[in-house]
């Protein structure tokens, strides 16, 4: 078939001389006729027409829909391709594959519509991506396999004699299953001399034959005829029905039946129940007798109507016998013959309309389904397609369609009987992940019947929703000082859609911490968001820090958000406490003076510590840990103030050595000690000053004796030799030490006109006549500049009076003092 066929829309039929041609080409398909346009998103289009022949075995070929419809075949699977049928049972298959269509199960058409014509089976064809819809007809053409038949083998006719010729007696028609010209075409009675046959033909095509009486017959010359009745259909081949006619020849009987009319026209209610009076015919004869007693019969009827009447022989009532129903016919036709006594008989028809009741619930069929849609569908979006179809007619068959009024979706309609389920309003699968939605079909009658069809639709996800926190800002704490791969803390989001679109990854924004990037001090899980810490950490550096940490889904394109997380380092004892004063890395000790004179209370000196921890653990206590003279001193718990704790007496040792703990308060705590040195002085003279240089003397001694035990392991000759040179150098300086002064660079002087001798004196003096000054100077000054450079008083006689020592000893106290002042200062 040309494309401009397809455009005109003509039909094709084949040619029936041909039948037994086609028939031996197996799998080939016999289009008759169809009309075909594109339907595009399910607009109306013609039906598409294809005709095939009854008795047709299984596997045979109707048509290729892909060929005619023009479509891709290798898309066809792509595009969800299948065939729909309207009717219960599946005549017809797709191969998917090829869109071929094939006779899945053998046609009777007789079975199928009876004497319907055209006999149609209705199907649809439905393509996915687009959506497409194309409705189908195939006629089932008849094929000539039923032959014609009488009711009965032999049929008796009762006839008077001396009837008037031309007078016309109705023999009973064939019955062929067949339609068209395979029906019956002619009646044809076997040769005789006084019938003949009229053939007729009906309004609604069909033939019917008369007996005509040709000759007057005699029943004293033959009481009985037998004559053959011969019905023939117009098929290829032609098949053919006969009965037997009996006419037996009566005596005279000159008055016919009549009916009281000649057509009875009723209505019947659909379901009636058996034996209703469906109406009463009545023939009357003006006869006597047994000619004048009439019965009634049934005329030619089919063989169905025989099944859903009964008649009443006597009263000529007819009633209900089996089940009546609407939708298989909406009239029947009844002919009733009525026959007297004599053998006459004459034939009324009775039309019994059969009136609709609302027996039949509209029924929603299927046609496509998309049980799954993005819940980013735009409105209008097509879910599915369906077909609302009532068996009633009339305001029974009306159907109204609706869903219910909770739902975003709503009815559309489109073809006839035809209804898309589109979106309505915008979708959203966190709020409701689907639909059940309820089809609800109404038809008009009284009482109206209803059916549901429930369509479930579920929403695919659509990467919507960012992953949120469930926390604004998150607050974790570290213990500085901790392992590398501590676990910290964990932070959370969650992501309202589904699968990958909901798949969490974290990460850290790059920051600093100090001078260091966050990846080299915290790292984050991109899983779980668990936080650890890379490195050991420490409060007196950083004590607390911000990273910023993304959340991010897995869905195209990706959706993240964004939370502050705060580390708060927290401090641990780590830190000793730091001695700031006095100083313990001095090349020499520190010494404080303090006057015997002093009393309980006198603040010798003050302690000063400081901490590099926090809080608790900074706070610091001070104790006395050790001293030369324990009750002699006391350290304040809180101030680190020395202080003498009691009045210094004279058996009190010249120096105190006091060892201060300094503690703080943590858990375990920590803490270091600090090393004084107390000199009690009477006043500041050169004797005091000299135990200054006591230390520095017996740090030589220590040095020079650890030279002379290396030197001893050595060469034992030369440790011999060493320490009879020391003992010389030693005796050497004392002696020179005793003769003129005491070789020291600080502040010692002696006198060499002084007596030697306390002994020599002869009065009474404050000092004796050899004797040193001692002063306190500042830390590192070990040389100091501070000497008697000269005599502070001349040399005195051997017999000095009291009154001139007197003097002596104010001069040296009083320039005493005035050093000591300018010490302190």
């Amino acid at each position: 078939m040309t494309a401009g066929a397809l455009q005109r829309g003509l039909c094709f039929r084949s040619d029936p001389g041909m039948a037994g041609e086609m028939e031996t080409r197996s799998r080939k398909r016999q289009v008759v006729s169809f009309f075909l346009c594109l339907c595009v998103s399910l607009v109306a289009c013609e039906t598409i027409r294809y005709s095939v022949s009854e008795e047709k075995k299984s596997g045979s070929l109707v048509a290729n829909i892909a060929k005619d419809l023009k479509l891709d075949v290798e898309k066809l699977s792509g595009r969800s391709l299948r065939l729909i049928s309207k009717s219960t049972k599946q005549y017809f298959e797709l191969n998917t594959g090829s869109g071929d269509v094939i006779i899945k199960e053998k046609i009777d058409r007789e079975d199928l519509c009876g004497q319907s014509d055209p006999c149609l089976l209705q199907f649809e064809i439905v393509l996915e991506n687009p959506l497409q819809l194309y409705r189908m007809e195939v006629q089932i053409d008849d094929v000539n396999d039923n032959n014609p038949k009488f009711s009965k083998n032999e049929f008796v006719l009762k006839i008077p004699e001396q009837i008037p010729i031309d007078t016309r007696f109705p023999v009973e028609r064939a019955q062929d299953s067949d339609i068209g010209t395979n029906n019956i075409q002619s009646y044809a009675i076997s040769a005789n001399e006084h019938f003949s046959l009229d053939v007729q033909t009906r309004g609604d095509g069909s033939k019917y034959a008369e007996l005509v009486l040709e000759k007057q017959l005699d029943r004293e010359e033959q009481a009985q005829l037998m004559l053959i009745l011969t019905a023939a259909d117009g098929g290829l081949p032609q098949r053919t029905g006969t009965a037997q006619i009996r006419i037996n020849v009566l005596d005279s009987n000159d008055n016919f039946p009549q009916f009281s009319q000649s057509v009875y026209t009723v209505q019947l209610m659909e379901n009636s129940p058996q034996d209703t009076l469906v109406t009463k015919v009545e023939a009357s004869d003006l006869d006597q007798g047994p000619n004048a007693e009439i019965t009634y019969s049934f005329g030619q009827v089919p063989e169905r109507v025989l099944k859903l009447f009964q008649l009443n022989q006597f009263t000529g009532e007819i009633t209900v016998l089996g089940i009546i129903d609407f939708e298989d016919a909406e009239m029947y036709e009844v002919e009733v013959q009525a026959t007297d006594g004599g053998g006459f008989s004459s034939r009324c028809k009775v039309l019994v309309e059969i009136e609709d009741m609302n027996d039949n619930a509209p029924e929603v069929t299927l046609t496509s389904l998309s049980s799954t849609i993005p819940e980013d569908s735009s409105p209008e979006t097509v879910v599915a397609l369906f077909s609302v179809r009532d068996r009633d007619s009339g305001d029974n068959g009306r159907t109204v369609c609706s869903i219910q009024d909770n739902v975003p979706f709503a009815l559309k309609s489109t073809l006839k009987n035809y209804y898309e389920l589109v979106t309505q309003k915008p979708l959203d699968r966190e709020k409701v992940p689907e639909y059940n939605i309820s089809i609800t079909a109404t038809d008009r009658g009284t009482p109206r019947l209803t059916s549901v069809r429930i369509i479930r639709v579920q929403l695919s996800d659509i990467n919507d929703n960012p992953p949120v926190f469930n926390e604004s800002s998150y607050v974790m704490y570290l213990k500085e000082n901790n392992h590398p791969g501590l676990l910290i803390g964990t932070v959370h989001a969650a992501d309202l859609d589904t699968k990958q679109n909901a798949k969490v990854t974290y990460s850290a924004l790059p920051g600093n911490i100090g001078d260091l990037p966050f990846s080299s001090s915290i790292s984050i899980n991109s899983e779980n968001g668990n936080v650890y810490a890379l490195q050991s950490l420490d409060y007196e550096q950083t004590r607390d820090f911000q990273v910023t940490v993304r959340a991010a889904d897995g869905g195209s394109p990706p959706l993240s958000s964004e939370v502050i997380v705060r580390v708060v380092i927290i401090d641990e004892n780590d830190n000793a406490p730091f001695i700031l004063y006095p100083l313990q890395n001095s090349s020499s000790p520190a010494n404080d003076l303090v006057p015997r004179s002093a009393e309980a209370g006198y603040l010798v000196t003050k302690v000063v510590a400081v901490d590099g921890d926090s809080g608790q653990n900074s706070w610091l206590s001070y104790q006395l840990l050790k001293a030369t003279d324990p009750g002699l001193f006391a350290v304040g718990l809180q101030t680190g103030e020395v202080k003498t704790s009691r009045p210094i007496t004279s058996p009190d040792s010249v120096k105190q050595k006091l060892i201060v703990l300094v503690r703080d308060n943590g858990e375990p705590p920590r803490s270091t000690t600090s090393t004084l040195n107390v000199l009690l002085v009477d006043g500041f003279s050169d004797a005091y000053m000299q135990l200054l240089d006591v230390p520095q003397e017996e740090e030589q001694q220590d040095t020079l004796t650890l030279y002379l035990v290396i030197s001893l392991s050595f060469v034992s000759f030369l440790f011999l030799v060493c320490v009879v040179t020391i003992i010389a150098i030693r005796l050497y300086k004392t002696r020179q030490c005793r003769e003129r002064y005491v070789p020291s660079s600080r502040n010692f002087y002696f006198e060499p006109n002084f007596p030697t001798n306390p002994a020599d004196t002869s009065v009474t003096g404050t000092l004796p006549q050899s004797y040193c000054y001692e002063v306190c100077l500042t830390t590192g000054s070990g040389t100091s500049e501070f000497k008697f450079l000269r005599p502070l008083a001349p040399s005195l006689p051997a017999d000095p009076s009291v009154s001139e020592g007197s003097v002596l000893d104010s001069q040296i106290n009083s320039q005493l003092k005035e050093k000591k002042e300018s010490l302190r200062e």
